[in-house]
């Protein structure tokens, strides 16, 4: 699993997106583009791993034989309005996937992304990574959920393009990803973690 956006893996040096494309599709490792710097992407904790799998079979379950379908962070995301390639803890891409290039491994269009907070991508995943993020036409949604105490924070477009943030600080509460209209308990997505 992904997680934290590191130091340049290519010393600073500006690459073109087609040689970071045909060096990721070799890579053994994951690494982010953007506009001419690769960055190397660290593993992720226990605890994050634990999380991704409550949350992810829950969004499978719930959407199974609907129109909308979640992925792992093994699918790239594209946002060719600013160079970023990324690849999300998971996203959920609802109607036919639009792929960038013949290859089909890199995906455009998702509708709900969200990111998984470890104390290392904290400040990106909520700063200038959901910057970068809003530049996706097709963004309905983007939900942090942190991995290091009982923390929800949920974006959503509004009709006329801003953004309005709920939280959840609770094991007790719930919240609704609208763009699939399904309901999630925060005591599902955190069960087996403990927070000391």
């Amino acid at each position: 699993m992904k997680n934290k956006v590191e130091e340049p893996a290519l010393n600073y040096k500006f690459v073109p997106q087609e040689d970071y494309l045909e060096s990721e599709r070799e890579a053994l490792e994951k690494h982010e583009y953007y506009q001419g710097e690769v960055f190397a992407m660290s593993g992720a904790s226990a605890k994050h791993n634990r999380i991704f799998t409550n949350l992810f079979v829950d969004i499978g379950s719930k959407l199974k034989g609907r129109g909308c379908i979640p992925y792992s962070n093994d699918l790239r995301i594209h946002i060719p309005k600013n160079t970023l390639y990324t690849y999300p803890d998971i996203s959920i891409i609802c109607g036919e996937m639009e792929f960038t290039d013949d290859k089909f491994d890199t995906a455009a269009n998702p509708s709900v992304i969200i990111e998984i907070l470890s104390n290392s991508t904290r400040n990106y995943d909520m700063g200038e990574k959901f910057t970068l993020y809003r530049d996706i036409d097709t963004l309905q949604e983007y939900i942090l959920i942190d991995s290091e105490k009982v923390y929800v924070e949920k974006h959503i477009r509004n009709a006329d393009n801003s953004w309005q943030l709920t939280d959840h600080r609770s094991i007790e509460n719930s919240f609704i990803i609208s763009t699939i209209n399904q309901h999630f308990l925060l005591k599902d997505i955190y069960e087996g973690i403990s927070f000391e």
